[in-house]
């Protein structure tokens, strides 16, 4: 056992024997693990230190918990790259770039947003927003990405667009919606910080509550920097792997 690991809390330690024990397929997939007491005896410490090395595992996608029945191996999925490119196009949809599934969607309307919502798309207290929740799905019918997308009521509520999904447009993304009612949108920011799932956002995704994943808050801009949608999109770090591609103009 190295330094590091000597100096690492006992979960850890046991995280990492299980870990290498699935790794070298001494444990393949579908194998039912012992029991937290069984565990607990044989590395002489608590079943509370099992019970965080295997929340741990669950979380990094390598174990899952099955109701009634106990921990078991769990199948890794290969992680795709999602191809964000910093010149975007157009007529780009909802779907991210490369992407081979469909989505689900469902809008409401004159929905009040929550504060941190309203600050980014710079709306007084009483305006109502669309929102579209949006849950990607890979060919096989799996949910890998979620996204929640807020619209201002003030700029689409009386026209063909004012949902998402629907109308002319359906699909076809912010930036063609928005041109399509004389709004042209010039610019889109992101903003990325790591986060853990929480039960709901878990329970659709079919992951494990506190697995990781990567929170993209993008906003969409007009010529004059008014904010016209903002959503939040949540990227599973188990299903994929975040990629930005920046084109360099030569001088």
């Amino acid at each position: 056992m190295t330094d590091g690991a000597a100096a690492a809390h006992p979960y850890q330690r046991v995280a990492a024997a299980l870990r290498d024990r699935i790794d070298r397929g001494l444990w393949p997939t579908g194998h039912r693990l012992p029991s937290r007491s069984a565990l607990a005896l044989e590395f002489a410490v608590g079943e509370n230190v099992v019970r965080r090395a295997l929340e741990l595992l669950v979380a990094e996608g390598s174990l899952e918990g099955r109701a009634g029945s106990g921990t078991y191996v769990r199948l890794r999925q290969e992680r795709r790259i999602m191809l964000r490119s910093l010149i975007s196009q157009s007529r780009a949809g909802i779907a991210p770039h490369g992407f081979e599934g469909t989505w689900e969607a469902e809008s409401v309307a004159r929905v009040p947003p929550p504060a941190p919502v309203a600050r980014r798309l710079q709306l007084t207290d009483g305006e109502l927003c669309v929102r579209t929740a949006y849950e990607f799905l890979a060919p096989d019918r799996r949910p890998v990405m979620l996204t929640t997308s807020w619209e201002p009521m003030a700029l689409t509520g009386k026209t063909v667009v004012v949902l998402p999904e629907g109308g002319p447009l359906a699909g076809q993304g912010v930036v063609a919606r928005m041109s399509h009612i004389g709004i042209t949108v010039t610019r889109a920011v992101e903003r990325i910080h790591p986060v853990r799932v929480d039960r709901p956002q878990a329970e659709l995704l079919g992951i494990a509550t506190g697995a990781q994943a990567t929170s993209i808050q993008r906003t969409h801009y007009d010529t004059g920097g008014r904010p016209v949608e903002t959503a939040d999109i949540v990227v599973p770090a188990e299903h994929w792997e975040i990629a930005y591609e920046i084109q360099i103009q030569l001088t």
